[in-house]
């Protein structure tokens, strides 16, 4: 297997994809990279499911190794919204300063474990014989008062990691995919991919 392909246009995604792959010693490709451009169906109930859908759909396109992810986060005071529909919360198209600050907004009157959050992460392996895997990856924080810090993407500036005392935008791009959702449920899939394909 020369190359695994990652079911994600979003740039900052795969840089982290990158980094916390790269001792399998298999090239990851973006979309882009391969090739693809094609929009898919996300109507999964869980964030497994839609990466399974989105693994699945390139997989038979390609006829190779697929890798896909659904993340998001769930906010316990808003009934873990915006849980699965994260990147499409308020409009795909919505900056995420302005889902941030609507967060925010929301949480106005919570105070303390009020603001429990955790972002989810789960990744989905696609095989050409039909095999699928899964795995997942959780860590649980609380939701910030401000955006703060200039690394990371997407919800990271409000996700507030109290035993480190800042957001994981405020992380090295080392740190934050040490102990990211992302980054456990990749470092799982490493294991599966090295145990079950690479064997």
């Amino acid at each position: 297997m020369k190359r695994i392909v990652f079911a994600t246009g979003n740039e900052g995604k795969m840089k982290e994809v990158r980094m916390i792959m790269e001792d399998l010693g298999i090239e990851i490709k973006s979309l882009k990279e391969a090739g693809i451009d094609v929009d898919i169906v996300e109507d999964g109930t869980t964030f497994e499911e839609n990466a399974i859908i989105k693994a699945k759909a390139i997989s038979e396109m390609l006829n190779e190794v697929v890798l896909a992810d659904d993340s998001g986060l769930e906010v316990d005071y808003l009934d873990k919204a915006p849980g699965i529909y994260s990147a499409r919360f308020l409009g795909e198209d919505t900056p995420y300063s302005v889902k941030n600050q609507y967060i925010i907004d929301q949480l106005e009157k919570a105070e303390g474990d009020e603001r429990s959050a955790r972002f989810v992460c789960a990744i989905a392996c696609v095989c050409p014989s039909g095999e699928i895997f899964t795995t997942r990856g959780t860590i649980e924080g609380m939701i910030g008062y401000e955006e703060k810090g200039q690394n990371g993407f997407g919800y990271d500036p409000i996700f507030y990691l109290p035993e480190f005392g800042c957001t994981t935008a405020e992380f090295t791009p080392e740190k934050k995919n040490e102990i990211s959702h992302r980054g456990r449920a990749l470092s799982s899939m490493k294991s599966v991919i090295r145990e079950k394909i690479l064997g």
